[in-house]
């Protein structure tokens, strides 16, 4: 039970100043100091919150109620309530302390959304703040974060989770070898693949313990192997290849009903030296305003890297576009809804190029936003980067760099009609001095208000945030 009493006898003092049932003022004493605020104060905190019965317990008695806590954390979170963020003060406290306190009254979810709010993610002033260590020897494979700021980072045959505040960490010992693909459904519940393991499993990352695993029937009978994962807000895809790498094909699931398989889109079988017939997709990205899935993979040949990016009409199961990559085939490629286009980095030129979503054409649709005369380039500069989007914010990390690409918004206007131009991003280093270089970033990941970042040969991940954050 809360260190809370709504009986206790009032002192002399109190009894001269007894509290008005019918006014909205309320007095609360926290550790023998006293605190005034309003009824529609508390009632921001919740129904089921302490600061709720300290309101109904002034209206019932009319006495000044009592909370055996510390009234300096009292004020931090009185303030959030007040205000929907915490005060420049807090810097002085341990974040645990305010997570400690915040779940006695009852109000965690407030502190939750004061500091992972998307809102608050300023792109232009992430800086490296926080290093989070990894039981173990392995190196990160993948990561994912939450909308919450929270962060599931896959090491070796383990899973381990960062909640919001990036205070409690717990690792779990998975069936797999190593983990090549995860994906968080919830704060809790992440979808993870191998590419040497068969079968999808959904796993408890709480409760440790594996809810569902799914696989996909393939013609030769053999296992079926993750090669990635995707989510829309109603389905879960999964890219799957049989174990002897001559067939492949995206699953569709109903997250709604028990991962339900909805529909099979992108079948295909090997048929003797055609290669390219069948590249199983090694990257799925939802395209939101669109209603489409995107899926991308490549491989290498005789011939260099080639490969191919599809969007995909889920409800038909049909391809509504696709590119066949021959000339700098893409390294990595993400999707933005912000900015209707998709990115990709060069796997020969290592420069980052994009297409308008708005305007698609056929196989020159990529424009360059570096140097275009690095196309042609077969040093391979692109192997190992990564793209990321976020808002209308591209990152890509490139060696030990990040980078930082923006659209500037030149246009004109005439009759109050607003004519297209020619899309222009410019790009920006990320970082301080101190941040720049190191090991190759092997990984990208945005959640909250933060972006998290792991490296080639390093047993931690990197937490980047704004420098201007309100704590």
């Amino acid at each position: 039970m809360p260190p809370f009493t709504d009986s206790r006898a009032p002192s002399k003092e109190f009894i001269q100043n007894k509290p008005d049932p019918n006014s909205n003022i309320v007095t609360i004493d926290v550790g023998g100091q006293l605190f005034q605020t309003t009824k529609q104060t508390l009632t921001l905190a919740g129904s089921k919150s302490l600061f709720s019965k300290i309101s109904d317990s002034s209206d019932r008695y009319g006495v000044v109620p009592f909370i055996d806590r510390d009234p300096e954390l009292f004020s931090i979170l009185l303030s959030l309530l007040r205000t929907g963020h915490l005060p420049s003060k807090a810097k002085s406290f341990d974040l645990q302390d305010l997570i400690s306190e915040a779940l006695i009254y009852g109000i965690e979810t407030l502190l939750l959304s004061s500091q992972s709010n998307p809102s608050q993610f300023e792109a232009f002033n992430l800086e490296k703040s926080l290093i989070l260590p990894l039981n173990g020897r392995d190196s990160p494979s993948s990561l994912s974060t939450t909308p919450y700021g929270s962060v599931h980072v896959a090491h070796g045959s383990k899973i381990t989770s960062f909640d919001w505040s990036l205070q409690r960490k717990s690792t779990i010992l998975t069936q797999f070898t190593a983990i090549d693909s995860l994906l968080a459904l919830s704060p809790n519940i992440a979808a993870a693949g191998a590419t040497d393991f068969s079968g999808l499993q959904v796993i408890d990352l709480e409760k440790g313990f594996v809810r569902e695993t799914l696989t996909w029937e393939n013609v030769t009978r053999s296992s079926s192997t993750v090669q990635a994962i995707g989510s829309s807000p109603q389905y879960l895809f999964t890219s799957f290849e049989s174990g002897r790498r001559n067939s492949n094909s995206i699953m569709v699931y109903d997250l709604q009903g028990s991962f339900r398989p909805v529909i099979e889109i992108g079948r295909h079988e090997i048929f003797g030296a055609n290669l390219d017939s069948a590249i199983p997709a090694t990257n799925l990205s939802w395209f939101s305003s669109h209603n489409l899935l995107m899926s991308s993979g490549s491989h290498s040949g005789p011939f260099g890297v080639l490969g191919n990016i599809k969007l995909w009409d889920i409800r038909s199961g049909n391809v509504v576009w696709e590119l066949k990559e021959k000339v700098d085939c893409f390294a990595d490629v993400t999707v933005s809804d912000d900015l209707s286009a998709m990115f990709k980095i060069g796997v020969n030129s290592g420069e980052v190029f994009f297409t308008d979503l708005r305007n698609i054409s056929g196989e020159n649709s990529w424009v360059c936003l570096g140097d275009a005369r690095k196309v042609t380039n077969a040093k391979k500069e692109g192997v190992g980067c990564k793209i990321e989007s976020h808002g209308n914010q591209v990152f890509c990390g490139k060696g030990g760099d990040l980078e930082l690409w923006s659209e500037v918004l030149i246009g004109s206007s005439r009759n109050g009609k607003h004519e297209s131009v020619e899309r222009v991003f410019k790009k920006n280093l990320m970082g301080r001095v101190t941040d720049v270089g190191g090991s190759n970033i092997t990984q990208l990941g945005i959640g909250g208000n933060k972006m998290f970042v792991t490296r080639k040969d390093q047993q931690f991940v990197e937490v980047w945030q704004s420098s201007v954050r309100g704590f």
